[in-house]
């Protein structure tokens, strides 16, 4: 009974606050700082221990912010780099940039973080306890810039990548949203036309006396079977696609399926394959240029490229290269690169510049991406426009084919 009493004790956590503190030292001199512990006591006696005479503890409160984006990282990322190039402590930049940034929730992760790096943990070890928001990449590169002691050189570095993966997110993102965009509006016309409109035709032709064309009598009917069944139609529209994503989201298989199925799209598909080779090519860059180890990039690289084609070849390249193959033989043997890039990789492990001839394919691709989408919007419009003036027009046309009959008999 005591063994399981002393057991339970060992296994109750302390919840842990940040405190701003302010005391002075023996000299008098007023000191200022923040301190993570259990409560004000804990503060209080810590400093003391130091020699420091506490005048004033207060508990800091954080609001709730919104949600942690990628682009609140990069730009941390970015300001992080920038203040230790021009020599600014670390723990000041993280106070610097943590008081300063417009999302509360991210002022309390970086106010967090500089609580255990103050604590004694490395910057990488600090990272490494919020994975959601910093990468197994990310913390990669800054435990070898801390390793080098180049980590401002290392950071800005990082903010770049991410910056420009950011970019080619976006462009995709673009791509596929404005066609996505117009089918969701096409439909939703469409459904008030069918619901709304048609309907009120349908009074119009009680008393038509002759027979309608056959387009007429399909749109009312499709009007009538919306109207007594769009309940259904619309509940499993929205629970398909609601169940579809949620699979596609948790299921490792269903990404695999989905990932394949999106690298064959027509026009779609060959945007996606060049967005994931520059991100996968810039990751790899970034990574060796670090000084980190090839085998131990390639880690990071398959889970940056943002399909699992391409993290699955990743691991096969990577078992092969841990064996002695070359990168190039082993990216060849994958089967998911174009010649041009296994090219360029060859002629990068054979004249030791591989970082360099990295970085040039993923700015090639990243430009191809940059012409491929403006390429899409442009042929796209006219190609929407056209689709949409057909399903409405048809519908509009549908029902005015009796009234021209009549006017033709008149």
């Amino acid at each position: 009974m005591a063994t399981a009493t002393k057991s339970a004790r060992k296994d109750i956590v302390i919840k842990e606050y940040v405190f701003a503190w302010e005391g002075k030292d023996k000299t008098g001199k007023v000191l200022r700082g923040e301190m993570r512990a259990g409560g004000q006591a804990v503060v209080q006696t810590t400093l003391r221990r130091q020699g420091v005479l506490v005048t004033k503890v207060k508990k800091q409160s954080f609001k709730r912010g919104g949600k942690i984006t990628e682009k609140d990282i990069t730009l941390f990322t970015r300001q992080l780099a920038t203040m230790m190039k021009a020599g600014v402590p670390l723990l000041q930049s993280f106070d610097i940039v943590g008081k300063g940034h417009s999302n509360p929730a991210v002022s309390k992760l970086l106010m967090d973080i500089k609580a255990d790096v103050e604590t004694g943990s490395s910057l990488n070890q600090a990272f490494r306890k919020y994975p959601l928001h910093f990468d197994a990449l990310f913390c990669n590169l800054v435990g070898a810039g801390e390793a080098a002691g180049i980590l401002d050189s290392l950071l800005d570095r990082l903010a770049s990548y991410k910056e420009k993966i950011i970019a080619i997110k976006g462009k995709i993102r673009s791509a596929m949203f404005y066609p996505i965009g117009v089918i969701v509006v096409a439909i939703i016309v469409t459904s008030v036309i069918l619901i709304f409109v048609i309907p009120q035709f349908r009074e119009v032709f009680k008393n038509f006396g002759a027979d309608l064309p056959a387009p007429t009598l399909f749109v009312l009917a499709l009007s009538d079977g919306l109207i007594k069944n769009w309940y259904w139609i619309f509940g499993t529209l929205f629970g398909g696609l609601y169940g579809f994503f949620y699979m596609w989201k948790r299921s490792e298989k269903m990404q695999m399926i989905m990932d394949r199925l999106l690298l064959r799209l027509p026009i779609f598909g060959e945007i996606i394959r060049k967005a994931t080779i520059a991100r996968w090519t810039r990751t790899l860059a970034t990574m060796f240029a670090a000084g980190v180890p090839l085998v131990e990039a390639l880690d990071s690289v398959g889970g940056a490229a943002g399909n699992h084609v391409y993290k699955a070849g990743t691991k096969q390249i990577q078992s092969q290269v841990s064996t002695g193959t070359s990168l190039t033989v082993s990216m060849q043997n994958a089967n998911i690169f174009p010649p041009m890039v296994i090219q360029m990789v060859s002629i990068g492990e054979e004249s030791g510049q591989l970082d360099s001839m990295l970085g040039k394919v993923a700015d090639f691709f990243e430009a191809e991406v940059d012409d491929a989408v403006e390429s899409l919007t442009s042929l796209m419009e006219p190609m929407i426009m056209a689709i949409l003036g057909v399903l409405i027009g048809g519908l509009v046309v549908a029902m005015y084919l009796p009234i021209f009959k009549i006017a033709a008999a008149v």
